[in-house]
């Protein structure tokens, strides 16, 4: 099972997917290992398990054993011998007055039936639902001549690919689940850019939004290639995802900046930038998960679900305003 990104001080992590406006701070670098899965006691546990379980008649005992959902989502009998030996080293290091270490890059987490990280994967669902519950309202509110419908129903669209990707990897830390949460968190920062873009300049030049969504469109390939074909360079990763994030960041305030005085619910887009950098900050926080289940990045998804609806309340205000502009026959801003 290929290693999970770090957690805390060692990767601040991606995602308020919604507007991700300071979602730069998701994707920071990754160490190659912790102290945990360093420790020889671990290391030797982990062999022998495997060599007294993982083969012949036990590994067939263990298959058999096995609950389907546990076997459909790739638990296989090294992985669960990880598991069991972490645990057993995590009662070591407590019993001789130690720190709880991290194992390859993050904390002990408590697994719940094929859950690796349960109180992450409930928080993206939840995530994921309040940004599908605003997408149906959204659509069912703000009618399809809206100039704005179409490019932020997609926005929606690409904001619950990124959900479900994130839900799926902390059910199940693969090579496959990590790579898809890192490349997914990257498309809504760029498409949340394109959102901003044609919102502030595409309404009156639609050849320009059009030229800076083939840029993004051909950063975006750029980027996943360069990590899935060359090298997967977390800090490199790291620094992309800042320079987006902060052209993103900066645009939106600018825009908030300009209309306050003219739009009287500009203060929900700033309120939503604001709100997701600060709550952000989350994620610098460092410590071993609460009852084995509640770490930081868990709480800062969590307290990012209630942001989705101030969000979606921005974009149906201003959907509105823009398509009462238009039929009044006055120049769109």
């Amino acid at each position: 099972m290929s290693p999970s990104p770090p957690r805390g001080s060692l990767r601040p992590r991606p995602a308020a997917y919604v507007l991700v406006l300071g979602s730069f701070l998701l994707l920071a670098t990754r160490v190659t290992g912790s102290k945990g899965d360093k420790e020889p006691f671990y290391l030797d546990c982990v062999k022998q398990c495997v060599r007294a379980n993982c083969t012949g008649a036990r590994l067939r005992g263990f298959q058999s054993a096995q609950p389907p959902y546990m076997a459909l989502t790739g638990w296989t009998c090294r992985d669960d011998c990880r598991y069991q030996c972490m645990w057993t080293t995590v009662g070591l290091y407590l019993a001789e007055g130690y720190r709880v270490p991290q194992f390859h890059g993050k904390w002990p987490f408590a697994r719940f039936l094929c859950f690796e990280e349960p109180a992450s994967a409930l928080a993206s669902l939840l995530n994921g639902l309040a940004c599908l519950l605003m997408l149906l309202r959204y659509r069912s509110t703000v009618p399809r001549q809206s100039p704005m419908y179409h490019t932020t129903t997609a926005f929606s669209l690409v904001s619950l690919n990124a959900w479900f990707w994130s839900t799926v990897f902390h059910t199940r830390d693969t090579y496959l689940t990590e790579k898809m949460d890192y490349f997914c968190a990257s498309a809504v920062i760029l498409y949340s850019i394109y959102l901003c873009c044609v919102r502030t300049l595409g309404l009156r030049r639609p050849g320009l939004s059009s030229v800076v969504g083939v840029i993004l469109i051909l950063a975006f390939t750029s980027h996943v290639s360069y990590l899935t074909f060359v090298r997967f360079d977390y800090g490199y990763n790291m620094a992309a995802n800042a320079t987006i994030g902060m052209i993103n960041l900066l645009w939106w305030l600018c825009w908030c900046w300009v209309n306050r005085r003219t739009l009287p619910y500009w203060w929900k887009c700033g309120a939503v930038v604001v709100l997701l950098h600060g709550l952000a900050l989350l994620e610098l926080l460092d410590f071993p998960p609460l009852l084995w289940v509640l770490d930081a990045h868990a709480i800062w998804h969590l307290s990012t679900v209630p942001v989705h609806f101030l969000f979606y309340s921005f974009l149906i205000d201003d959907s509105l305003h823009l398509l009462n502009t238009e039929k009044a026959g006055v120049k769109l801003e």
